[in-house]
């Protein structure tokens, strides 16, 4: 592991750590684990409607966990600023902004037209 990223991978730990507490938290509103379901059917369309949202931001959370995990590994293997995709370096203030990026602003504008 290149210690020019210790700092880093410690920051992407920390990320991982939030988010899987924002997870935890998030799955046990989804199955109502502190709270019966309404018996009202406006109630339970109302929890429904806030579970959808909370299912998303649950497998938002997912991909993000999984992407930092990555990042992770490529810093362990020395990959941490190589393009996933191209091969080519990714830009220093590109990984300031998104730690957990795999791939240069290139290729990472190519793939949202896809």
């Amino acid at each position: 592991m290149s210690s020019n990223y210790d700092d880093v991978r410690q920051n992407l730990i920390s990320m991982l750590e939030e988010l899987d507490e924002r997870l935890t938290t998030i799955t046990n509103d989804v199955r109502h684990s502190d709270e019966e379901i309404e018996k009202d059917w406006e109630e339970q369309a109302t929890q429904n409607e806030d579970n959808e949202v909370q299912d998303f931001l649950g497998n938002s959370a997912r991909v993000e966990i999984a992407a930092i995990k990555q990042a992770i590994s490529r810093i362990d293997s020395g990959d941490y600023d190589v393009c996933q995709t191209c091969g080519g370096a990714i830009n220093p203030e590109r990984l300031k902004a998104v730690p957990f990026s795999a791939q240069c602003i290139k290729c990472a504008s190519l793939a949202e037209k896809e």
